[in-house]
């Protein structure tokens, strides 16, 4: 089990962590290589050979391996991104980059998303080196950069250029699941993620025919473009159920005593209460327009408008994806993927998830763990062309109140020790057995 020494470096790594700005902004502008010395540093102290590898200078990775027991089992690969999205100090309480502990809650940009289970990672690896621990299997440590754009230096990269340091890997365990959710009942539930929506963003590009903006124009790019966008936000998707939703719902409406019609979906979703938030944006493709871009000068129609639309579909979805956009944009409005990554799915009724699963009830008892799908993306995307199943497992027990989920990407972005230390505790419960 995880040892005092433990609790306390998980603390201290995800302070730590914070406090190096890994800020991705995008476009190439982000430099992790600071916080992936950090973690070399200490997979080092831990005995530990890790490798620093990059694509592009400052964008660094790390990768270890620990050799298991059993030479014949398949490898268990274990990753965590080191980048983070940008925050603003001035909207926040507490500086997003000082990893404050203040009144038993870890502060700043990374506490939810993803330092905390890189220092989760970290503490655990040096636990087992200090009491002498091997694991079954072989784990693959892999601290990535660039997740939270492209992953083209990131996991994209390793997958991509150094397959070989993945040899025997089959599963993947990394960020979003088996998190405390509070359903306003007194009820908590422990989502564990076994599958992701594919990402399609989009770029929607209306031409029509330049001219001055007091004269008739039935060529306008503007309109047109207009008219697409409209049409794409206003679709109703239909609904598709996926192995991963269908299970979840199944035992969602189990835990609540509700009975079960999977053919109508909607009615049940609202039976489930707050507890519908863990699937609602899961049963469907979904396509939500965000960003436009058209003319110059008020008095001028221009011959070009562009529009982005932020896309996903589910596992087996994407044909239904495309064919959908092409209706939905006409004959006046071309679109291409800006950027598009795979549709995750995995087994949940596998010997890994039912440890998982053990590992969370262990430690909350008093928890009900269900599968879920994730409505965005990870890097589990990027491995998965190696042929690795991918899962979401960073445990975290949360206090009521506390919005897990809204944190993401948001402002005031914080973890409470406890979580942590529960964390750790998991996590080495589930990596021992796995």
């Amino acid at each position: 089990m995880a040892d005092e020494r433990a609790l306390e470096e998980v603390v201290d790594f995800t302070s730590g962590l914070i406090r190096i700005d890994t800020t991705n902004r995008g476009g190439g502008d982000c430099r992790e290589r600071p916080a992936a010395e950090y973690a070399a540093e200490r997979l080092a102290g831990a005995g530990l050979d890790p490798l620093l590898l990059e694509r592009t200078p400052g964008r660094t990775n790390v990768v270890a391996r620990i050799e298991g027991t059993d030479p014949s089992a398949d490898a268990l690969l274990v990753h965590g991104h080191l980048d983070v999205v940008p925050a603003r100090a001035a909207d926040w309480r507490v500086h997003p980059f000082s990893g404050e502990v203040r009144d038993g809650v870890v502060w700043g940009r990374g506490a939810v998303d993803m330092k905390n289970m890189d220092a989760m990672i970290l503490a655990v690896v040096r636990a087992w080196a200090r009491q002498g621990v091997r694991p079954r299997r072989d784990l693959v440590v892999a601290f990535t950069a660039d997740e939270e754009a492209s992953a083209e230096d990131g996991s994209g990269f390793l997958a991509d250029r150094h397959p070989e340091l993945f040899e025997g890997c089959t599963e993947g365990v990394g960020e979003s699941g088996a998190f405390t959710f509070h359903d306003g009942t007194g009820r908590q539930i422990y989502p564990i993620a076994a599958g992701e929506r594919g990402t399609a963003w989009l770029k929607l590009t209306a031409r029509g025919r330049a001219g001055h903006g007091s004269k008739v124009n039935r060529e306008n790019a503007v309109t047109r473009l207009a008219a697409a966008v409209t049409r794409i936000g206003e679709h109703a998707w239909p609904t598709r159920l996926t192995p991963t939703v269908r299970a979840a719902l199944t035992e969602l409406a189990a835990l609540y005593g509700i009975e079960t019609d999977l053919r109508d979906v909607d009615p049940l979703l609202e039976k489930l209460g707050p507890a519908a938030q863990l699937v609602e944006a899961t049963v469907r493709n979904s396509a939500n327009p965000t960003m436009l871009d058209a003319g110059y000068k008020l008095n001028v129609i221009p011959g070009e408008a562009v529009a982005f639309v932020d896309g996903r579909f589910l596992p087996g979805g994407e044909d239904e994806f495309r064919t959908t956009l092409d209706a939905l944009t006409g004959p006046d409005v071309d679109w291409e993927f800006a950027h598009r990554e795979v549709a995750l799915q995995a087994p949940v009724d596998s010997p890994t998830y039912a440890r998982m699963r053990a590992a969370v009830e262990e430690f909350a008892p008093e928890g009900h763990v269900v599968p879920y799908c994730m409505s965005g993306g990870t890097d589990a995307k990027q491995f998965s062309r190696l042929g690795i199943t991918g899962y979401g497992f960073s445990p975290l027990r949360l206090p009521e109140g506390f919005d897990h989920q809204a944190l993401f990407h948001g402002v005031d972005e914080r973890v409470p020790v406890e979580a942590l230390h529960f964390g750790v505790r998991v996590l080495d419960r589930f990596l021992r057995s796995a």
